[in-house]
């Protein structure tokens, strides 16, 4: 599984917890940012592996605390040339998410292994 092609995303935490958005409006924002990366980077070759089993594509979760932890990535992976989307909701203009291209899990697991996983608590 170490050589698995994975997509991560990474999700900010406080838009659930503080600024009170609904789980629905969360999740369509990293489904924005997840379709978005795969578009962006439709002719690469890590991507087109990815997408030619659809019923077996991996993806991870991760969670970020707010938005300057997010920005922080993006500028981080930007850096090291790992491709990207960090997706941008507007009109708010607030970066929310972000999306890698698929990548095997080692060429990335150094900027992303040490985020948990998402989790949320939702209260009926």
């Amino acid at each position: 599984m170490s050589n698995a092609i994975v997509q991560y995303i990474l999700v900010r935490t406080d838009l659930l917890r503080d600024m009170a958005w609904s789980v629905g409006s969360v999740v369509a924002q990293a489904c924005h940012a997840s379709t978005a990366a795969l578009h962006l980077y439709k002719d690469d070759d890590y991507t087109k592996k990815y997408l030619s089993d659809l019923d077996n594509m991996h993806k991870v979760v991760l969670e970020v605390p707010n938005g300057e932890a997010l920005n922080q990535k993006a500028e981080e992976l930007s850096e090291n040339s790992i491709d990207h989307k960090l997706w941008i909701e507007h009109p708010e203009n607030i970066p929310t998410c972000l999306a890698l291209k698929p990548y095997p899990k080692e060429e990335v697991k150094k900027y992303v292994g040490k985020l948990k996983l998402y989790r949320t608590t939702v209260i009926c």
